[in-house]
């Protein structure tokens, strides 16, 4: 076992052992530490929300925003930690879905599934879990990242909170065909979707700078005519929250080519994300480079680097 492993397996066990409130004010201090200290990370998190908040926002103000920013990374973690060992009453009142339950119920119950493009924000692995708590199908798709064995606890955690989790590459199968298939049996396919982790993604404009956004969310739509939606992810004091936006008007096949309509969709996603995040700033867990004329800490090239997270629910290129 190397030492990323170690860290993962001693944080599900150690961190499921202390009790809640010991736990919360440790994750907090480390944050706090990790905001003093400064660092890449921190640097990275401070321009992409300046992005957000535009110049008038004052430096001081910033700074308090990157503080709490990184708080609600590290609640996160705490969270993702302590969910394995949380009951299915536990998981069903620690995450609300503000906006869109019904739609969702309807959309399973139809047999036509929904597609739900994500920001990485708040946290996507509550909202999965009360998704498969409530008992419909989820499928999403995880980066493949190395350590391998990394990548494997996740999977095995993911997977134990009754989400089915597709590798980006790798598997049997290519995961935009399984994903037409789950979507076409009423599953709910959630994708994170406010970063290309591929650099083939859909340039897009997004707070004013260029971007690019991957295509699969919009594909998968275009391909299925199944409903797409846009989440707002956010913390409450007492639970994580997410609503839904939509569904987005998909553009008519007689408008173009499948190409041209996926750029109009991404672009109309990146538009949806934009107004969650920039409601919600602190709590958009982006400490990686975002944009294409992006300069500063992090990676200096237009390819995005590996990330320094758990392998997350990505779109299908």
């Amino acid at each position: 076992m190397n030492l990323a492993e170690l860290g993962y397996v001693a944080g599900w066990r150690l961190v499921r052992a202390l009790p809640g409130p010991v736990a919360a004010a440790l994750f907090r201090a480390g944050a706090d530490r990790a905001h003093r200290r400064g660092g890449a990370g921190t640097a990275r998190l401070a321009a992409n929300l300046r992005r957000v908040v535009g110049p008038e926002v004052p430096e001081a103000e910033l700074a308090e925003l990157v503080r709490a920013g990184l708080r609600s990374y590290a609640r996160y973690w705490l969270e993702a930690f302590r969910l394995p060992s949380r009951s299915r009453e536990q998981i069903l009142t620690g995450f609300r879905l503000t906006h869109g339950k019904e739609l969702l119920a309807a959309d399973v119950a139809s047999g036509r599934g929904a597609v739900i493009a994500l920001p990485h924000a708040g946290n996507w692995d509550a909202a999965g879990a009360w998704v498969a708590a409530q008992g419909w199908p989820i499928t999403t798709v995880a980066e493949r990242l190395r350590p391998e064995a990394v990548y494997e606890r996740f999977l095995a955690f993911r997977r134990g909170l009754g989400m089915e989790i597709l590798p980006t590459h790798g598997g049997e199968r290519p995961p935009f065909e399984i994903l037409v298939e789950r979507l076409n049996a009423g599953h709910v396919v959630p994708l994170l979707a406010d970063r290309d982790l591929s650099a083939r993604g859909v340039e897009v404009t997004f707070f004013g700078g260029r971007t690019r956004m991957p295509a699969g969310p919009a594909l998968l739509a275009l391909r299925t005519g199944a409903p797409l939606y846009v989440a707002t992810m956010w913390y409450e004091p007492d639970a994580a929250c997410t609503s839904i936006e939509g569904p987005l008007e998909l553009p008519d096949p007689a408008s173009g080519p499948l190409d041209q309509r996926a750029r109009l969709l991404t672009q109309r996603i990146a538009d949806g994300l934009a107004a969650g995040i920039a409601r919600h700033p602190e709590d958009w867990h982006m400490l990686q480079r975002m944009w294409l004329d992006q300069d500063g800490p992090g990676d200096p090239s237009p390819r995005p680097r590996r990330e320094s997270r758990p392998p997350a629910a990505s779109g299908p290129v």
